[in-house]
Formats: C-alpha cells, structure tokens, sequence
C-alpha cells in the first residue's frame, strides 16, 4: 500500500537556523511559499519545517524541537561527507558505523541539528542503492 515517503515534519526554534543549517551542510534547497510551511527540497522528497510558535495545522500532538531521529541516504562516499561536516565545524556524535537499512547493508554517520535532532547520514554500497 504505501511505497514512499514525500515529507516529514521538523518543529524548529529557529527558522532561520534551520534552513541554514541544512542548506549548508547537506546540499538541500530551501523553499518559502506565503502561508504555507517552509520547506527543505532534496531529491524527490522534503522536509517541512515549523518554527515552534509558528506552526501549521494540522500537526502532531506534541510538536517539539529536537524530538526529531531519522535517516538520510547519499550517494556520495562517507568520508565525502565526513570531509564536507568537519570544513563545516559539524560534530560526528557516531559513526561510520555499520548499519542495516531498508535496501540492506549501510554505512552510517550521526551529527545533532540547531535543535538537537539526531541526523543520520547512510551510505549503501553501489550494489545495494537500487
């Protein structure tokens, strides 16, 4: 029934903060549309982002900053990345560590957003990226 995912939600502090941050650090495109949600574009997905005393309905129950885990794929080499986070001052919290994700084996990197959000960043070997 359900094949993909289209976008999740992240309750921010700051918008500012966030947007810059992940425009920074990751690649992804801001996009701000008079009253709707700003949002971070990547790939055919985004992530809609609230600022906390600015959010939109509807929302989840208990919209909180940093309450955010989740995980992110590149097709880029994670030292590539590694590389990338460190010119950026990005503590590593984890990793590269082996994990398993939904297309298998994976290799993984976890840093914290502005709001304390755990960010992974995967890595599948070429074999397992499709």
């Amino acid at each position: 029934m359900i094949s993909g995912i289209d976008h999740f939600v992240l309750t921010v502090r700051s918008l500012e903060a966030t947007l810059d941050f992940y425009e920074r650090t990751l690649g992804m495109r801001r996009e701000l549309v008079p009253n709707r949600p700003a949002s971070l574009r990547f790939g055919t997905q985004k992530i809609n982002v609230h600022q906390a005393d600015r959010t939109f309905e509807p929302k989840a129950r208990h919209a909180t900053e940093g309450a955010g885990d989740f995980c992110l794929v590149t097709d880029e080499p994670i030292d590539t990345v590694l590389a990338h986070l460190a010119a950026q001052h990005v503590p590593i919290e984890a990793g590269p560590i082996a994990r398993n994700g939904a297309r298998g084996q994976m290799t993984s990197i976890y840093f914290r957003d502005p709001d304390g959000n755990l960010v992974e960043v995967s890595h599948y070997p070429s074999a397992a990226a499709t």
